[in-house]
């Protein structure tokens, strides 16, 4: 009988540690906000809202912080701000959770898709350069499962074409490139706050920007109680207060209190995940064939190791695949790794085929001269079209505990010592992302969504 539990063997942890990746952390301060919130009646007000907004601004070093509902308006938003509309293009890279860039087909505006560094699954300068048409009016860059962007490359390519630059900062809050806040280089950023981030106030979102006028459009579109804190009664003469975009976007007042909380320890909690993190990679540093996904620059981190990935090269376990070699982490220590990432957004209808908003053509050409052909100006993304192949997810530990940490080390060792005997099981059905992981033998964890 072989030794890997997966094939017949003892576990490597008898039952899973679920204690070590439960999250949020909540503390009785958590707690007790909720509680006042719901007894003060005070669920659909703006008073905390505007604290927590006022608090995490100043954290980010911005000027102004704007609270959604959640992070997908917040984005929606910051198209709109950074006025997004009929005709323009966005350019974005295909591997990233949907709501980095769709809300711009409600704007008229059409997305166009570039490639990624296949080494750090982030937004390839160059494939992104390569994509910029007379029409391209912003790019979207997203701080991908952690790992943050190439920002001085990125920003060089939008001055030189004179792009806005919007930061999607949903997998990496409080996170840093070359020393410098996450969300601090673009025109405008946007994150989700939801359950399952790094920094997690239950749902929610948040726009934060330097810019005076993308603010108040942010506003105009979709906060309608506080159009007259931003718009003259001139400018209100005739539209009132009424949200250009007919939304309602306001954050409920119990996950502003938590997040005015979270804002107190988050930096603490994020610090102990890189400790924790970075303990089990050393423990597992010497695998070949699995590789970490780390920023090499100075003053770079991955904060708080949101959905973090890391490479897996097939080749140096005899063929075995991520799917086959997940499973067999998985049934070693209950659960804690993942395969695959999300799905390559170039490779669904709705940017390019779809009727959404029965404009009688293609929503997303709507407004493109009619010889524009926006599948030609994505073009071939090799290395999006590859990736759910190459990577895993690792367990998102919360708490450096090596002496909790290590079964996962000895697990990562043992399947790697007899990869091998995997073959007799190995799963080679293609996949192409988190949609459809959980139907698949090592079921991938919730770290998918985004």
């Amino acid at each position: 009988m072989s030794q890997l539990a997966l094939l017949g063997g003892r576990k490597t942890l008898e039952k899973a540690d679920e204690a070590l990746f439960h999250w949020p952390i909540v503390n009785d301060a958590m707690i007790a906000v909720q509680t006042k919130v719901l007894t003060d009646g005070n669920m659909s007000g703006t008073d905390i809202s505007r604290r927590f907004e006022d608090e995490f601004a100043a954290w980010q070093g911005r000027k102004y912080a704007l609270s959604h509902n959640n992070g997908t308006n917040a984005l929606n938003a910051a198209m709109y701000g950074i006025g997004l509309g009929p005709g323009d293009e966005i350019i974005c890279t295909s591997v990233t959770y949907w709501a980095s860039c769709t809300g711009a087909l409600a704007l008229g505006a059409a997305v166009v898709f570039c490639d990624i560094d296949p080494d750090t699954l982030q937004m390839d300068p160059a494939s992104f350069e390569a994509r910029i048409t007379p029409r391209t009016k912003a790019v979207m860059v997203v701080h991908y499962m952690a790992h943050p962007a190439p920002m001085d490359e990125i920003m060089a390519i939008a001055k030189r074409h004179g792009l806005r630059v919007i930061e999607d900062v949903s997998h990496a809050q409080g996170g840093h490139y070359k020393g410098r806040m996450l969300g601090t280089f673009g025109d405008v950023a946007a994150m989700s706050l939801m359950s399952c981030k790094s920094f997690a106030i239950g749902e929610g979102g948040m726009l934060v920007t330097d810019d005076a006028e993308i603010y108040r459009r942010a506003v105009r579109f979709g906060h309608y109680d506080r159009i007259a804190d931003v718009y003259s009664d001139e400018e209100m003469k005739a539209t009132k207060n009424v949200p250009f975009g007919g939304l309602k976007n306001r954050m409920h007042q119990v996950s502003a209190a938590i997040g005015l909380e979270q804002l107190k320890k988050h930096d603490d909690e994020i610090a102990e995940i890189d400790r924790a993190m970075k303990y089990f990679w050393k423990g597992v540093s010497d695998v070949k064939g699995l590789t970490v996904i780390y920023p090499k620059d100075d003053g770079s981190d991955k904060a708080g190791w949101y959905a973090s990935r890391f490479l897996y090269d097939r080749d140096a376990f005899g063929g075995v695949t991520n799917v086959t070699f997940c499973a067999a982490l998985n049934a070693e220590v209950g659960g804690g790794f993942s395969f695959g990432c999300n799905m390559p957004l170039h490779l669904s209808s709705v940017f390019f085929d779809e009727d959404i908003y029965g404009h009688g053509k293609p929503t997303a050409r709507a407004f493109m001269p009619e010889d524009v052909d926006l599948r030609a100006e994505s073009g071939s993304l090799p290395n999006a079209d590859r990736v759910n192949g190459r990577v895993m997810g690792e367990p998102w530990f919360k708490h450096c505990d090596p002496a909790r940490i290590d079964p996962y080390i000895e697990a990562v060792h043992k399947v790697a010592a007899h990869a091998e005997e995997l073959l007799s099981v190995n799963d080679t059905t293609p996949i192409i992302g988190g949609i459809a992981l959980s139907k698949r033998k090592g079921k991938a964890s919730a770290d998918n969504k985004a």
